[in-house]
């Protein structure tokens, strides 16, 4: 066993709390579900379009079968990253303290973990860059979902036409940054789809119905500058479609399917333990050995610039 797993002494009901935690306004994993890896760096596999081809399947009397030829398998160079957060506690907090410290300590060094990766994924899925130019779109003037005269259901239908063009599948995800969906709730295109006369705003199930996208979510999570005086969106101005796999029992069963994206995670690479410094400080930290990679932009769709500015 090595030195540092020797000085690391994980706690495991503090670690069970952290893997039960849930901020309810994390969407991250919408986009990037976690996949447990065995190492650090390696190489996983991005297959080709293999499946998606017409072959000549009848095989004539005593004729040898129809053979496929695969095509290459590309591999991607993955590494993935160390992320730690602790929180000390003096034994005099500790002792005058009405409520558990130590499971609060738990819950801020989590959801500082949790928040960094959500900024990280919504960084990631709000980049132009990554997409080809047949896979984004930048609103402009009355195109702008803020205009009454706007589409927002064309622009969706094209955004989701797109996608199956590329991998033979429509968006089954649809995340709609906080800016966008108050405007989309109260777009009287959207409303005028409604089958009632109803003056009530749009709701994310009528979304769901009008889009025909089983997962909507809404990116509702904030972020403060160093001096915690400027609060920013995670999630900005922006909607963003994509293909991901539902969940199965195998997860690395995920791998083989055209996907949008995975945060990849080190086995066993979350967990919580604890430390005491001069004997009176008590260190609550967490580790998380983890990194989201955009992995299939063919399978993803962004749509910016929903408003127009202020």
């Amino acid at each position: 066993m090595s030195r540092l797993a020797n000085l690391r002494v994980v706690d495991p009901v503090l670690t069970q709390l952290a893997v039960g935690y849930s901020n309810a306004e994390l969407i991250a994993e919408y986009l990037f579900p976690m996949v447990e890896v065995d190492k650090e760096a390696g190489k996983i596999p991005i297959f080709g379009k293999e499946k998606f081809r017409i072959y000549n399947t009848i095989r004539a009397l005593r004729a040898k079968s129809n053979r496929i030829q695969p095509g290459d398998i590309d591999g991607k160079d993955i590494i993935l990253d160390e992320h730690d957060l602790e929180f000390p506690i003096d034994y005099r907090e500790d002792s005058e303290a009405a409520f558990p410290l130590r499971a609060w300590a738990t819950d801020v060094v989590t959801e500082g973990i949790q928040l960094r990766r959500e900024k990280y994924c919504a960084d990631l899925a709000q980049n132009a860059a990554n997409y080809a130019t047949s896979n984004k779109i930048a609103l402009s003037g009355t195109s702008q979902f803020s205009h009454p005269d706007s589409d927002p259901e064309g622009v969706i239908d094209d955004g989701k036409a797109a996608i199956r063009q590329k991998i033979a599948k429509h968006p089954n995800t649809m995340v709609i940054g906080y800016e966008s969906w108050r405007t989309l709730k109260r777009h009287p295109a959207l409303k005028a789809l409604l089958s009632n006369d109803s003056k009530r705003l749009i709701r994310k199930e009528d979304l769901q119905d009008i889009f025909e996208i089983e997962n909507i979510v809404i990116g509702m999570s904030l972020y403060t500058g160093a001096n915690g005086d400027v609060v920013t969106d995670v999630w900005g101005d922006n909607i963003v479609l994509a293909y991901v796999p539902p969940k199965r029992g195998d997860s690395q069963r995920l791998m083989y399917d055209a996907s949008y994206g995975y945060t990849l995670r080190k086995k066993n690479g979350l967990g919580i333990d604890s430390r005491t410094e001069d004997g009176k400080v008590e260190i609550i930290r967490n580790t998380d050995t983890y990194r989201p990679y955009l992995l299939g932009a063919d399978a993803g769709y962004l749509i910016s610039d929903t408003n127009a500015a202020e």
